[in-house]
């Protein structure tokens, strides 16, 4: 399905004219048993401020978010804005957990911004303690989440970002379990 997105992207993307237009929505299709898909492309890196704003107004106590991306795609920097979209100040500085594992932040809703990325699979995860992580009351957000093997939750939404040969985000946020499902209407009209 997610193949299917992104092809469909890169054509758009050669039709597309230079637009003022921070982020520019491609797609928003509905897969069978996902809920919609919302599928955009952003110009430049400050473009995923709109995301995380989408995504803050809707986020309650429990939620749990996936970014996948190769290293330097852009998943730190959406925590980074996403965080400051739930009320965490300046004076906490968000930034990767890859050596830590975890950071945490309070704002609105705390939260737990996992790196899994030096973990090997979901034995690491659990022996790291992680898991406990997913059970409170904040939203929970964990880059490198395929690490999580068999422990991933079914309610959460997953969040991929892809860089184009010119540098442009291809960011395709796709619901996974019922809770993000009927929550993907109020978070598409926020991203026109």
């Amino acid at each position: 399905m997610i193949r299917y997105f992104f092809s469909n992207i890169r054509k758009d993307m050669e039709l597309m004219t230079k637009s003022n237009s921070m982020i520019v929505p491609l797609q928003i299709n509905q897969g069978p048993g996902q809920g919609e898909v919302a599928s955009l492309v952003c110009a430049v890196e400050e473009d995923l401020t709109r995301i995380a704003t989408a995504l803050a107004g809707v986020l309650v106590p429990g939620d749990v978010l996936f970014l996948y991306g190769a290293l330097g795609a852009g998943k730190t920097t959406l925590v980074r804005f996403l965080a400051h979209a739930l009320g965490v100040g300046a004076e906490q500085y968000v930034s990767s957990p890859t050596f830590a594992l975890l950071h945490e932040y309070h704002g609105r809703l705390p939260v737990y911004h996992m790196d899994c990325y030096r973990l090997n699979d979901e034995v690491d995860v659990e022996e790291a303690g992680l898991l406990d992580f997913l059970e409170l009351e904040g939203v929970t957000i964990i880059e490198w989440p395929e690490r999580l093997g068999s422990l991933a939750p079914i309610n959460r939404l997953d969040i991929r970002i892809m860089i184009d040969p010119q540098g442009r985000r291809e960011v395709t946020l796709a619901p996974c379990g019922p809770f993000w499902r009927s929550r993907m209407a109020q978070v598409i009209p926020m991203l026109h």
